[in-house]
């Protein structure tokens, strides 16, 4: 019996070295692609041109509806947690095991920018190879975010360069398109809509499908309640009259 547990003691040792390896390997692998990135366009030139957008327009002439919206539907711990969310990422993977499907990731607001900044083009089929890469280096990318800019920087740079759907990129261009207003005069509802949009614009756009835009628009409702950015009253008055009028 002693020289079983022996031997399942070395089979364990074994896995945990060949784990510890693989990671490793990865890591450098994906710390190659992210410097090679980097050397392409490094962050603060990155920065600068995003920022030379005409339609670049900063948090504070944006309706704080629409940055609690954001916060409260795509990263609620956005400014208690780092780079990235080891604890949402264990609850994403949780929930998704829990439901039999793949539809929480767990990727931080600090994340998203990154991927948003650089690593959209040729989106795609791609191998696990590709994928891994693509991943690990969105990681490396959101640390140098973390690390460089404060947390109210990275979300101004969120809502001005994430995708509403219909060609439009960054809030104040989607706010005029689809509300034809500045992003400063957005109500709750509006704002709610228009945060809702960007986790799948294909499905929620108003232009799309005004049914799941609406049901997108209870969701960012629901989670501003759910982490007390609204009143009861406020989430029970939801307006979505507006929607259907967005052609």
């Amino acid at each position: 019996m002693k020289k079983f547990w022996k031997i399942v003691f070395k089979l364990i040792l074994i896995l945990i070295i060949l784990v510890g390896a693989g990671g490793a390997a990865l890591g450098f692998y994906g710390y190659k692609a992210y410097q090679g990135i980097m050397d392409d366009f490094p962050l603060n030139k990155k920065v600068e041109f995003i920022k030379d957008d005409p339609d670049y327009v900063s948090r504070d002439d944006v309706s704080k509806y629409y940055l609690d919206a954001v916060i409260a539907v795509e990263d609620h711990r956005f400014y208690s947690h780092g780079a990235v969310d080891f604890l949402g990422i264990g609850r994403a993977v949780f929930s998704n095991i829990k439901k039999n499907e793949l539809r929480e990731g767990g990727s931080t607001l600090t994340q998203q920018v990154a991927k948003n900044m650089y690593l959209m083009n040729g989106d795609g089929p791609k191998d696990i190879k590709t994928k891994v890469r693509r991943k690990l280096s969105e990681v490396y990318i959101a640390k140098d975010l973390f690390n460089t800019y404060s947390r109210d920087e990275i979300l101004e740079f969120y809502i001005n360069i994430i995708y509403f759907g219909d060609n439009h990129y960054g809030i104040k261009e989607a706010c005029s398109a689809y509300l034809g207003k500045d992003p400063k005069d957005m109500n709750l509802y509006e704002a709610a809509m228009m945060a809702g949009i960007p986790n799948a614009p294909s499905v929620y756009a108003p232009t799309v499908n005004k049914d799941l835009c609406k049901s997108r628009q209870q969701k960012v409702i629901n989670s501003m309640l759910e982490y007390g950015y609204i009143t009861e009253e406020e989430a029970k008055n939801n307006n979505q009259e507006f929607i259907d009028k967005i052609n």
